[in-house]
């Protein structure tokens, strides 16, 4: 099995994901930073990532796993920065898809 045989294909939700998360970052004025906002845009866009990107994705997500992902927005409340960005970086299906596709390329590798 080679690199290539791994499917880069950003996900369906984690488009949406981040889709939401560029909007509520334009709505709220806050939440993530401009690497999020540009990985945002990427992800939201659909097509495919390269390795590099889909690692950077994943990392993301162990470092900001504490962030208050709880204020979602949800009864007309703001929603916090952290879940903003958490959304920025195509939400929970981001973070498991990113990883999943991690772990199959270092299976490739033999890391």
């Amino acid at each position: 099995m080679t690199t290539k045989a791994v499917d880069l294909n950003i996900p369906r939700q984690v488009q949406h994901n981040a889709e939401r998360g560029l909007k509520l970052r334009d709505e709220h004025g806050f939440g993530g930073t401009e690497v999020g906002e540009h990985m945002a845009e990427q992800l939201a866009a659909g097509g495919t990532l390269t390795e590099k990107e889909v690692r950077h994705v994943a990392q993301y997500f162990p470092r900001h796993a504490h962030d208050n992902l709880e204020e979602t927005g949800a009864d007309g409340e703001k929603p916090s920065r952290g879940y903003i960005a958490w959304l920025l970086w195509g939400g929970d299906e981001g973070r498991h898809w990113s990883e999943k596709i991690v772990a199959q390329l270092d299976r490739v590798s033999g890391d």
